[in-house]
């Protein structure tokens, strides 16, 4: 009987508190990773035991979610909330006229909707579970008022569970000395999920940015102001290919192939180029950049991946490297067609008309292209917000420039002659 409710017993690595002196825990998971279940053990675990509360249990909590309606089905009465975890000797009860959870020995957790943060003001504690930040609509505002009532005890502390998403609030929080972060994806836990679901996501969602979002528990950046956002790539997704044209290899050498050098960016791209000019659609079909390579493993990169796509032309920047690129790469295939282009405009001003012809619903991405996206949703009018350099972004920017921009500005509407 006892067996249950020993979490420790049979929890997940991630659901796990992690040791040290932290304020904030963090876990990020995809959906049905068992969030929802650690924070209600580790809620159990501050305010139950044999010990008197002044003896270091909490004695006053905080439970936050979206609405009061979220935090009573989901963090109180779901099927993985406080009271299903609670033993039956020592479940709380609940008190739905005052909004709170009482304890037998006397411990009390109030519930609080992030709608309403000015509920917040005035009651103090000495511990909080929060549950799915990432979308509240007055995220800020909330965990600011929550931050000023933690003042009981010797070491408040904060249990966060959410899917993650870019929001401020989460990645100003995930910065601070103070937190200290579990994730884990939702296989993890696939023993406590049923399979027909797992199957359907995955077909769905696999090696999209949704689905590293929602699945993975990957937190996704998109910099304010960027040349591309994350609905704007997920809307462009196909699975399925036409017949294409042309296919093209681009490709970005590094300054050098020492470690810690930039990555080599490689990408994979088609178009479809019959009719009309307005008509002309480009596929993005693989990212196939390798990290802090020597030119002869970028170069046999490159070529694998035009053997692989049945590609007509390796075209590759030669800013840095000069003849050097060409040359090397005739090394491993000294047949290969190699159209060297020169960067005489600077990285934003060269993405830009590429950001517009995904605007226009002109480019298209199959799936697993993610640290690429990563890396467009990084590029602002500014530059670059992401670390190191956009290499993935710069082989993108001169494929799509191949394929589309620059034969579009050659293509002339066809003359009918009059009768």
């Amino acid at each position: 009987m006892a067996l249950p409710f020993l979490f420790e017993f049979w929890a997940l690595e991630h659901q796990l508190p992690p040791e040290g002196d932290w304020r904030n825990w963090v876990i990020l998971g995809g959906r049905g990773a068992g969030k929802t279940r650690a924070g209600a053990e580790w809620v159990r675990a501050q305010v139950e035991g044999a010990r008197p509360l002044s003896e270091g249990l909490c004695r006053r909590m905080a439970l936050v979610g979206e609405t009061i309606d979220q935090v009573r089905e989901v963090m109180i009465f779901g099927e993985s909330g406080i009271m299903a975890c609670s033993p039956p000797d020592r479940r709380p009860d609940w008190q739905a006229t005052r909004k709170r959870l009482v304890w037998p020995n006397g411990a009390v957790a109030q519930a609080f909707s992030a709608h309403e943060p000015e509920a917040l003001r005035g009651p103090q504690f000495d511990g909080a579970w929060v549950d799915e930040m990432a979308k509240w609509k007055k995220a800020r505002d909330t965990w600011d008022m929550l931050q000023f009532g933690l003042r009981l005890g010797d070491h408040p502390q904060v249990c966060i569970t959410t899917t993650p998403r870019n929001v401020g609030v989460l990645k100003d929080l995930l910065e601070q000395k103070s937190t200290v972060v579990t994730s884990a994806p939702t296989e993890a836990n696939r023993a406590f999920l049923a399979q027909s679901f797992l199957e359907e996501v995955r077909a769905r969602y696999a090696g999209t940015r949704l689905g590293r979002q929602e699945l993975d528990g990957v937190l996704l950046s998109e910099a304010e102001g960027a040349l591309w956002s994350n609905r704007g790539i997920e809307a462009c997704r196909v699975d399925t290919l036409p017949e294409l044209d042309r296919i093209v290899v681009a490709i970005d050498p590094p300054v050098t192939g020492r470690a810690g050098s930039d990555e080599c960016g490689i990408v994979v791209a088609g178009a479809v180029t019959r009719g009309p000019v307005q008509d002309w659609r480009a596929y993005v079909l693989a990212d196939c950049s390798v990290g802090a390579a020597r030119p002869l493993s970028w170069a046999n990169a490159a070529i694998s991946a035009m053997e692989h796509w049945g590609a007509d032309r390796l075209v590759a920047e030669v800013n840095q490297g000069g003849d050097m690129v060409a040359q090397v790469i005739r090394q491993v295939d000294p047949l290969v067609p190699v159209k060297a282009v020169h960067a005489r405009r600077g990285k934003v001003t060269r993405a830009e008309p590429v950001a517009a012809l995904y605007e226009q619903g002109r480019v298209h991405h199959l799936r697993g292209l993610g640290t690429l996206e990563d890396q467009m949703c990084a590029m602002t009018a500014r530059g670059f917000e992401g670390k190191g350099s956009p290499d993935r972004v710069d082989a993108l920017v001169w494929a799509l420039t191949e394929l589309m921009i620059e034969p579009a500005a050659h293509w002339r509407r066809p003359q009918v002659r009059a009768v």
